[in-house]
This record gives structure tokens, C-alpha cells and sequence, in this order.
């Protein structure tokens, strides 16, 4: 008897020991931004730590961790391994989750998630436990993106309708004038052939203006008023320091004690 409660109280203190050793991050926004919220032990419900539904991405320092959509381990689970997560929408589980755990408490059924990035993209996120400040904002000033240029093709005529054509209407008079030679006889026969010069030459400069279009490119370029990113200057103990982000700040933005943005 004393065996076998030796052997349960060492196997209970190994599966804290592990418990403790593992720990999980969660984001509330993809690429590890916005509030976090980190665990080293299990959470039944995400409602208890205001967390529930809000995940989007995740890094876990250590261990294995089960994480589930709905509370007390229910409804979809996927196990998550050592490293990072920069978007749970891949899993469909985007602002999904309700309640996670350490799989060394249990064994589970659930499948592996897709193999994590081994190093965490740090960027800008807030490392565990780091402390953070509220640097006042400086200078603020919006880099816009490149101008606009929409192009189009379209028709136009190389000559207007009633411009005349030399030399359509050369040989159009040629061919009137042999036309009105073969017509009547005599003086009929000669004003038949001039009159027939006139005319042809008339129908000759007129005809094929129609057919006579090109295709022309058209652009025009319009400013892009939305901006690239905003080039944002602020102070922090005392020294000025300068980053771009991709969104407007506010009065402040929120810092390491390096003067680090995170968020």
C-alpha cells in the first residue's frame, strides 16, 4: 500500500512539475498584437479571464496545450505545440476559443495543429510579463501611397467624316470620267465624262472615312489619399524617438522600458 501511494504522490508531483514548467500566450489580434493574456495552468472558461472568444493568435514557450471552442473542454479541440501561432483563422478557429489545458494532465484525442513556427515573431508584441508605458505622442505625419493611374483604350477616327480624301478622289474622278465616256455621244458624250469626273471625285474623298479609326490609350491619374503608414514621433525618458506604424495613434503610444512599442 505504502508502494503504491508513493508511486501516485510522485506521479501526481511529475504532472505538476510539467504543469508548471508549460505555459501558453494568447492574442487578441493575428500576427501577436493587441491584449494578451498567459497561463501556465488550465482555464475551464475563457469568461473567468475575459478572454472568451477573443483569441486570434497564439505562442506556447513550453509544453503542450489543448485548446478547445467551448468551455470545460468541450466542442472542437486541437493540440498546440511549442511555437508560434500568428493566426488561428487557418484552423477556424479565429475568436473561437473557450477553455484550454496542458495535455500532460491527460491524454487526448485531439489532432496536432499545423507545425508551428519554431522562433516567435516578436515584432511588436508584448513579451510575457514585460512591463509597459505610455510614451506621449510628438508629431504625427501621414505618408500617403502612390498616385492612381486608371487606363483605358478607346476608338477614335484619324480624319473627320467630311475631310476630304486626295486620293480617293483621284481615282474616283478617273473612274467617274471613264464611266460617263461610255454614256450618250457627242457634246452628251463629254458632259457625260466631266460630269462623271465631278461626281466620282466626290464619292472617292468620301468614302472609306469611316473605316479610317485607330485605337488610342487613354490614362488619367487621381492622388491616393489613403496613406501607406503614418511616420509617428514620441518621447520616452527623456529621449525622442520615431517609428511608422500602420494605423493613426492616439495621444500616446504604449512602450517597454527601452521605449519599444509594443501592443
Amino acid at each position: 500500500m505504502n508502494t503504491l501511494r508513493k508511486t501516485a504522490l510522485a506521479l501526481a508531483a511529475s504532472l505538476l512539475t510539467c504543469s508548471a514548467g508549460a505555459q501558453i500566450t494568447f492574442y487578441q489580434d493575428e500576427g501577436f498584437r493587441g491584449r494578451a493574456f498567459t497561463t501556465n495552468k488550465p482555464v475551464r472558461d475563457f469568461n473567468s479571464v475575459g478572454f472568451n472568444d477573443r483569441a486570434s493568435s497564439v505562442v506556447v514557450e513550453s509544453g503542450r496545450w489543448e485548446v478547445c471552442e467551448n468551455s470545460n473542454f468541450g466542442g472542437e479541440c486541437v493540440v498546440l505545440r511549442t511555437g508560434s501561432y500568428s493566426s488561428l483563422g487557418a484552423m477556424g478557429l479565429n475568436d473561437q476559443l473557450s477553455s484550454v489545458r496542458p495535455t500532460s494532465l491527460r491524454r487526448t484525442s485531439a489532432p496536432d495543429a499545423p507545425t508551428p513556427m519554431r522562433e516567435p515573431d516578436y515584432a511588436w508584441r508584448r513579451r510575457p510579463q514585460e512591463a509597459v508605458f505610455e510614451a506621449p505622442v510628438t508629431a504625427v505625419r501621414a505618408v500617403m501611397g502612390a498616385a492612381n493611374e486608371r487606363c483605358w483604350v478607346e476608338r477614335e477616327q484619324v480624319r473627320g467624316r467630311d475631310e476630304p480624301n486626295a486620293g480617293r478622289a483621284l481615282l474616283g474622278a478617273v473612274l467617274g470620267g471613264v464611266i460617263g465616256h461610255q454614256i450618250g455621244g457627242g457634246t452628251g458624250k463629254d458632259l457625260a465624262t466631266v460630269g462623271g469626273a465631278v461626281a466620282g471625285g466626290v464619292i472617292g474623298a468620301r468614302s472609306g472615312n469611316d473605316d479610317d479609326t485607330r485605337e488610342v490609350r487613354r490614362c488619367t491619374t487621381t492622388p491616393n489619399t489613403t496613406p501607406a503608414y503614418w511616420d509617428v514621433s514620441y518621447t520616452f525618458r527623456g529621449q525622442q524617438h520615431r517609428v511608422q506604424m500602420a494605423s493613426a495613434p492616439g495621444a500616446t503610444i504604449s512602450v517597454n522600458r527601452d521605449g519599444e512599442p509594443r501592443q
